[in-house]
Formats: structure tokens, C-alpha cells, sequence
């Protein structure tokens, strides 16, 4: 695996507007190292059972929200519970793990890579990607993994501006 440049990622992690810069740069790092149309980090709160969407690429469509019930499904048993990467490359794979199929196909999308970032062991969120049909080869997949640890950071900024209001 190819270690992509992190320095713009990195100047977007260490400046006071956060967590947003750093969203914003993991967006772009990630249509850099993978591709990306729909781009939406996930938070995910397994003590408390609920997940939230906290930054979205096309916020008209995917609005950052509040929480909603984290469901026991074949895709949280796959991401959250064995904490592997879902890949669904066509519009039916979509729609065997997502309601909300429709609205992504209306996006121009159909296919997904959700890459879990773990934190203390535990999945603390995803990183959600969404382009056409067929995009997410074997080696993009691979790619992605290089896309955690700035996912690690986001996450725990974001933690840290919810905690402290700093």
C-alpha cells in the first residue's frame, strides 16, 4: 500500500477551526487516495446504541443529524461487530443494507466502501463513500485503509470540540 501525502490533512488537523477543517480535508484526502462522490462520516456509540452523521459532502441530500438507533443488521454485524470494511459495488447490494437506496441512486450513486475506524478497540465510527456502479475495485478498497488513522483523528476532535467546546 501507498502511503498518500497527509501534509495538507495534517495542517487541516492541527487549525482552530475544528472539527470542520479536518472533515473537509478528509474528504478530499479521500477523492484523492479513493475516489468519492458522497462522502459522510459516522459516529457510532455502541454503549448508548445509536449513530449519527457529523459531516456530509452534499448536506442537502445527507444533512448532518442527530442520532438514530443503531439497528442489528448483516452491515453492522460485518463493520461494527467484526470491524471489516463493507464493499457493495451495484445499486442490489445497496439496496440489501440501505432504506435509503433510492435517494443514493437519484445521487448518481451505486456503490459504497464504509471503512469502520476503531478507537480503544471499538468502532467509534465509519467513513462512508458512495460513487457509480462498479468503482470500488480491489486495489481502491485497499487504498482506503490508509484513510483510518486520519479517520482516528476526526473522530477524536470531533469527541474533543463535543466535550470541551474548544
Amino acid at each position: 500500500m501507498q502511503v498518500p501525502d497527509y501534509s495538507q490533512f495534517l495542517d487541516a488537523a492541527a487549525c482552530a477551526d475544528q472539527p470542520k477543517a479536518s472533515f473537509d480535508a478528509l474528504c478530499a484526502l479521500t477523492n484523492d487516495v479513493v475516489g468519492v462522490k458522497l462522502f459522510t462520516i459516522m459516529t457510532h456509540d455502541a454503549k448508548n446504541g445509536v449513530a449519527g452523521r457529523i459531516y456530509s459532502n452534499m448536506p442537502e441530500a445527507y444533512p448532518v443529524s442527530g442520532t438514530k438507533p443503531a439497528n442489528e443488521t448483516d452491515w453492522s454485524r460485518q463493520v461494527i461487530g467484526e470491524k471489516k470494511t463493507f464493499v457493495a459495488n451495484d445499486i442490489d447490494g445497496i439496496r440489501a443494507v440501505f432504506d435509503d437506496h433510492e435517494l443514493i441512486r437519484s445521487l448518481g450513486c451505486e456503490s459504497v466502501i464504509n471503512v469502520p475506524i476503531i478507537i480503544d478497540g471499538k468502532v467509534a465510527g465509519t467513513i462512508n463513500c458512495l460513487h457509480e456502479a462498479g468503482f470500488y475495485t480491489e486495489q481502491r478498497v485497499e487504498a482506503a485503509e490508509a484513510l483510518k488513522l486520519p479517520g482516528m483523528i476526526c473522530l477524536l476532535l470531533n469527541e474533543r470540540v463535543q466535550t470541551t467546546g474548544a
